[in-house]
């Protein structure tokens, strides 16, 4: 345990909630994946095709995290599992979120194109996407890492007059 607290930097108990909550995270995803892929088969294919792609999943954000503590200006290693979960918290409430607005609009795909549809939905997504970011950011208490994120990526979409 020493070694895992040396590792990701943990230095109070709390702190442990992160990666608990992260694998909880992991193992879902991988439920979700194996269930879109199997269907509702035996519990044993279910099963093991989750301890399958939780290994994967694991391995490729070991790698992420990785590639990305150098890069990412973050003052201890657990605050890495901390950002990945808004990320996708944010991704998933995004869509959640589009939905409905999208329903009061009265737009579906039987009256719009499924080009405009799509496009209108995505272009919500993304709008939605970026106020939920420093929301969550804020939330799990990363603001300044997601605003400075979210000014990185306002300066790519060519919008600088509102980061500056």
């Amino acid at each position: 345990m020493e070694k895992f607290k040396q590792h990701w930097e943990i230095t109070k108990n709390w702190q442990f909630i992160f990666p608990i909550a992260g694998v909880l995270i992991l193992i879902y995803s991988a439920l979700k994946i194996s269930i879109l892929i199997f269907g509702n088969n035996t519990p044993v294919i279910i099963g093991l095709s989750t301890a399958v792609f939780t290994f994967v999943l694991l391995k490729f954000f070991l790698f992420l995290f990785k590639k990305l503590e150098h890069k990412w200006v973050l003052e201890y290693k657990w605050e890495m599992i901390r950002v990945f979960m808004v990320f996708a918290i944010t991704g998933s409430s995004s869509l959640f979120v589009g939905r409905p607005i999208i329903k009061w609009l009265g737009v579906t795909k039987d009256n719009l194109s499924p080009f405009l549809y799509w496009t209108l939905y995505i272009f919500l997504g993304i709008i939605f996407y970026q106020i939920l970011l420093v929301f969550y950011g804020w939330l799990f208490g990363q603001f300044r890492f997601f605003w400075e994120f979210e000014k990185k990526m306002l300066r790519r979409f060519g919008l600088n007059r509102f980061v500056d």
